[in-house]
């Protein structure tokens, strides 16, 4: 999801800056999302309010932000 977010924000010619900004994120909380880690090591697990702030700053839908395709999550 951090690459595809990534994309679209240069896309756009956005810094991380203006979209961390007008989603309402801090710019480290913004930049852990675009890197996919909460901590280095550590997946990252946003919010799904996060997500969906940031789709409408760069004017997509969630699921041209999700990975395709999905990884899977059954517990194993």
């Amino acid at each position: 999801m951090g690459m595809n977010i990534q994309r679209r924000r240069t896309a756009l010619h956005y810094s991380q800056e203006f979209v961390a900004y007008n989603a309402n994120l801090s710019r480290f909380a913004y930049q852990q999302l675009e890197h996919g880690q909460s901590r280095p090591g550590s997946p990252a697990n946003p919010s799904l309010i996060n997500i969906m702030a940031v789709a409408q700053v760069l004017n997509v839908s969630l699921d041209e932000l999700l990975p395709d395709p999905w990884p899977d999550l059954h517990a194993k």
